[in-house]
């Protein structure tokens, strides 16, 4: 008699069948249900500081305006002093440290 490996093994097919009917049967939590947990979860995670304590601060920084011996480099975006020019290509300033 001939055996045909491809077909599958009936006790792999009924222990298919129960695990199936295992997961459908479990009670799974709605996918709407968890998008929102999740969203609660993100906005609450939003307010709170990586050691878990709540901050309702506004932070104040004090911009300080490009000086007159100062470059921004095109390259780094640092702003640096014009003794670190090393080129200027196209009207775009390059420190020393870009160009090394």
């Amino acid at each position: 008699m001939a055996t045909d490996y491809d077909e599958v093994r009936s006790d792999v097919k009924e222990s298919q069948d129960r695990s199936l009917e295992a997961l459908q049967s479990a009670n799974a939590p709605d996918a709407r249900s968890v998008v929102r947990e999740l969203d609660e979860t993100d906005a609450l995670d939003e307010a709170m500081t990586p050691g878990g304590e709540f901050v309702a601060e506004e932070l104040i920084v004090q911009v300080v305006p490009q000086a007159k011996d100062e470059f921004t480099c095109y390259s780094c975006f640092l702003v640096r002093h014009k003794s670190q020019l090393a080129r200027v290509m196209d009207g775009h300033s390059y420190c020393i440290e870009c160009e090394g």
